[in-house]
């Protein structure tokens, strides 16, 4: 991962995920919501607020050249988070601990480090991708 966009990218990606401890918080605190769905939920929240923040500021230069495309690329965010972001973290963990014998809250990071390189890739070939990629 290079360059400003990437800087960007991982700050949306910390201010989703303080969203997402916020919103989990409120809803087990403040709302008596029960833990696995107020997961669910606050997790949705975040895929949304990063969603929201990537069209309007990392990837803008590209949703500018096709405004009528939002629905299209929140379908394929919330396909390509789910899948790297949960699928990857959990395997990524699994094997950082398995084989390296790491702590699982150090493995955990180590995955969400992982993660992050690859959602950034993802998002930005498949969901933010550039018109003449569109098009071919």
């Amino acid at each position: 991962m290079g360059g400003q966009r990437s800087v960007i990218f991982v700050a949306v990606g910390f201010a989703g995920f303080v969203v997402q401890l916020v919103a989990l918080a409120a809803l087990t605190m403040a709302l008596d919501v029960p833990h696995m769905a107020a997961t669910a939920m606050a997790v949705e929240l975040a895929i949304l607020h990063n969603f929201v923040w990537h069209e309007r500021w990392t990837w803008a230069d590209r949703t500018a050249m096709d405004p009528d495309g939002t629905w299209r690329r929140l379908a394929r965010f919330h396909v390509s988070a789910g899948v790297v972001s949960v699928a990857g973290n959990l395997l990524v963990t699994a094997w950082i601990t398995a084989v390296a014998s790491i702590p699982l809250l150090a493995a955990n990071a180590l995955a969400v480090g992982v993660c992050t390189a690859l959602n950034f890739v993802t998002v930005d070939r498949l969901v933010f991708r550039q018109e003449q990629e569109a098009e071919a």
